[in-house]
């Protein structure tokens, strides 16, 4: 992450703000994470949408937001760098409401955009919160008048005045915020500042703790459950060897949906129906830990896992429950790894596993092959750099690496009579992923599209969901 400057992993981090407790879970920025940033929106209640004010929505946003619509996740958004050249507000509201067919309401509104930017005012208040720069540009102090009050004032400009005012007799025209509607995911709220000079941040935080929801029901195998009810109940969405090089532990990072944690409770697994006793559980920040000695519906748990949690597993009290199974992408790389220490094969081996159980990559199985290798997959080329880097920083294993010319992976229904009739290309492969699902990679979209044309009774399905197929 260092080296390329870019975040590659999720961090939790938690915090109070007038007396609320707030679980922030940081995702990847970068968009060949976007399987991990998946996983991490499964255990939100409510996200949060940065858009640069300059380059406006970006392709891994627009994903992402779609992924929270599926999802029924409300989402507030935050238009970021108001204090820098960009795009005029409108234009931003304009740009969310094309691209994600949604109402966007703003909650608060720029006085002046970019150098001309003199504060921000509260649409519901009509107050102006106008700031006064100190040295350094980091820390800012905001004076509350009237909005008519801006008018004149030595601080804002004439005609950044008189533009705010005809705007904001838009902007009611335009039509007020509706709470059902933002938790059914029709509109977003919208915030602008600045997180560099605080711009717009104090407003933005205590909107969002009067906005966003409070922990809900979760859906699972025996229907929804109570958030409120007695009985202990949480999945895992998150697995990270290593965070602590002196250790040489992993992680489970777990979501709590019911009831109460207590340190050195005893739960259920509902995978392997064994119960574990929960001795070490932790509250983490990168490589800090704070012991954790209760904990309730929303928190977030660190537990030390010695190899008994896998990705979507349930632990809870009372009779087995499983929550919504996570979901398994369509990767776009492929690859061959193999270690270049015969002597180090051990640890390239506990190594792979590792990264395997954290979901950081794919595999599959070719049954036909002749060396039967497996195949990595990885939704994105930085994914192979990130697994090839742990394995040599943690397991002292050094790799070379076999690019695959596959460009496309798809899953069918595991039926054997289904499987013996199908007409693939010359080049296409079929395989077996981790869980013995059945998957055919392709060249190229041209091959999926021939095959697809050659097989129409067949279901090809871009996401794998514990065997159970989504289309794209």
């Amino acid at each position: 992450e260092k080296q390329r400057g870019i975040s590659v992993s999720s961090t939790v981090l938690t915090f109070e703000y007038e007396g609320h407790l707030v679980n922030l879970l940081d995702t990847p920025g970068h968009q060949d994470f976007s399987e991990d940033t998946y996983r991490t929106l499964m255990a939100a209640d409510c996200a949060v949408m940065v858009i640069d004010v300059a380059k406006g929505i970006e392709t891994q946003t627009e994903k992402l937001f779609r992924v929270c619509a599926l999802r029924r996740i409300p989402v507030i958004t935050f238009v970021n760098k108001v204090d820098r050249p960009g795009r005029g507000p409108l234009e931003v509201l304009a740009e969310i409401e094309h691209k994600f067919g949604i109402t966007a309401i703003p909650m608060n509104w720029p006085i002046g955009m970019g150098a001309d930017l003199a504060g921000v005012v509260s649409v519901e208040t009509r107050k102006a919160y106008l700031f006064e720069r100190q040295r350094g540009d980091r820390r800012i102090e905001a004076v509350e008048i009237d909005l008519e009050r801006i008018v004149g004032h030595p601080d804002v400009d004439d005609d950044v005045a008189a533009t705010t005012l005809d705007e904001f007799e838009v902007l009611e025209a335009a039509g007020t915020f509706d709470p059902q509607r933002f938790l059914a995911g029709e509109i977003s709220p919208v915030f602008f500042g600045s997180a560099l000079t605080n711009f717009g941040v104090e407003q933005f935080l205590r909107g969002f703790l009067r906005l966003a929801p409070p922990p809900h029901d979760r859906e699972a195998d025996i229907g929804p459950i109570d958030s409120m009810r007695s009985e202990f109940a949480g999945f895992v969405f998150k697995i990270q060897a290593n965070l602590d090089p002196k250790h040489r532990d992993r992680i489970a990072f777990v979501r709590i949906c019911a009831g109460r944690f207590r340190r050195d409770m005893e739960v259920l697994q509902s995978r392997t129906g064994k119960k574990i006793r929960l001795r070490r559980a932790h509250r983490v920040f990168g490589q800090e830990r704070e012991t954790m000695d209760e904990a309730y519906p929303g928190d977030i748990i660190g537990l030390v896992n010695p190899g008994e949690f896998r990705l979507g597993d349930t632990i809870c009290e009372g009779k087995a429950i499983n929550f919504s199974p996570l979901p398994q992408f369509s990767p776009e790389n492929f690859a061959i790894l193999r270690c270049k220490d015969t002597q180090r094969r051990k640890q390239f081996q506990r190594g792979m596993q590792q990264l395997l159980e954290e979901g950081a990559i794919q595999v599959f199985s070719d049954p036909q092959g002749i060396r039967q290798e497996p195949i990595l997959a990885a939704v994105g080329e930085l994914q192979f750099d990130v697994v090839r880097f742990r394995l040599e920083s943690e397991y002292d294993t050094p790799t070379s690496m076999e690019v695959l010319p596959y460009s496309l992976a798809r899953w069918i229904e595991d039926d054997p009579e289904l499987i013996q009739k199908l007409r693939l290309p010359y080049s296409a492969a079929m395989v077996r992923d981790r869980a013995g699902g059945p998957a055919i990679l392709f060249h190229s979209k041209w091959d999926l599209e021939s095959t697809e044309k050659n097989n129409p009774n067949v279901r090809f399905s871009v996401v794998s969901l514990n065997n159970i197929l989504i289309d794209e």
